[in-house]
């Protein structure tokens, strides 16, 4: 009996202890890796993010960009800190649904970490420098089947969500353009209101302000509907490319191994956080849209979505390597 209690013991303090620990966490600062260079699309959700989730844990959440190999820097970061909910990643969705199949070898993988759940989603516009003769989409279609190669689109990097709305509008319109990865969107959008690169299929939140400008043109959005962000630009489908649509979306992550409490308690949180008015406001502004993920499903979710993507990589050949 007294061996059977000690075992019973033994069994119960790991589950006392983190049931402990979540309820006290944080007592310092949380770090937020986003794994992107400051001025996209996942800076910005994360920077949103970081003040929300900051208001109800009563600590600062450091947002800390990693930029680099398509969110490979820093999702290595995140994989290798220790699993106790005080370095967290922001990941784009081609991170764990592209990136295994462009990159012969990644630091990270699924099952490096914790996928707590999705945050927020949003399309992308295509987007030409005003240089390009090009005003509508068939005309850029057309134009770019009249010039082969001519044409080159930038990116967040190789792998990243903006790279693959480029391939994914490329193949759906079979046109053949250029692709050129930046480390971040902001350096590639950038290079694109200065003629360097004269496209991309950007995250609508980065490239709204832009337009103002009068150096870039926007020419469809990628969702179903119309953005309310834009609302006089039309739809990809209504542009002339039926079907075609494509939504980025960023999901929150902890090193694996960080325990359950810790995660539940995270995803409690973040459904507090897109909850509230404010931040479904300035979500809006972002062109984004609050997408939780139902809970314990995101990691499912991944592999499901994994499937369109690898058939895009190897048709069109897409490496990193």
């Amino acid at each position: 009996m007294s061996a059977a209690l000690a075992m019973w013991a033994f069994a119960v303090v790991p589950l006392y202890t983190n049931s402990a620990n979540a309820a006290d966490w944080p007592t310092n600062p949380v770090h937020l890796v986003i794994p992107f260079a400051a001025g996209g699309a996942t800076d910005s959700l994360g920077r949103a993010l970081a003040r929300e989730l900051g208001k109800q844990w009563k600590q600062p959440v450091i947002v800390d960009n990693r930029p680099g190999a398509g969110g490979a820097v820093g999702a290595d970061v995140v994989a290798k800190s220790a699993p106790d909910g005080y370095t967290l990643l922001l990941a784009s969705g081609s991170m764990f649904t592209v990136n295994p199949f462009i990159y012969k070898k990644l630091p990270y993988s699924a099952a490096s970490f914790e996928m707590i759940t999705k945050v927020a989603s949003g399309p992308m516009v295509v987007t030409v420098n005003a240089q390009v003769p090009a005003k509508s989409l068939k005309e850029l279609i057309s134009y770019a089947k009249a010039n082969p190669g001519k044409l080159s689109f930038c990116s967040a990097g190789i792998g990243s969500q903006v790279h693959m709305a480029g391939e994914a509008f490329a193949d759906a319109s079979g046109i053949n353009i250029v692709h050129v990865p930046y480390k971040g969107e902001g350096p590639a959008y950038s290079d694109l209101m200065a003629g360097v690169v004269e496209m991309t299929v950007g995250n609508i939140n980065a490239i709204a302000p832009l337009l103002k400008t009068g150096k870039l043109r926007a020419l469809a959005v990628t969702s179903k509907e119309r953005s309310p962000m834009l609302a006089d630009v039309p739809t990809v489908a209504e542009a002339g490319l039926p079907g075609f649509t494509f939504s980025g979306w960023f999901a929150l992550m902890a090193p694996a191994g960080t325990p359950k409490e810790l995660t539940s308690k995270m995803y409690a949180d973040v459904e507090r956080a897109v909850a509230d008015a404010d931040m479904q406001r300035y979500l809006a502004t972002l062109g984004m849209t609050k997408t939780l993920s139902p809970k314990g499903t995101l990691a499912d979710e991944v592999v499901q979505e994994s499937v369109r993507w690898k058939i895009l990589v190897s048709k069109r050949k897409i490496s990193a390597n």
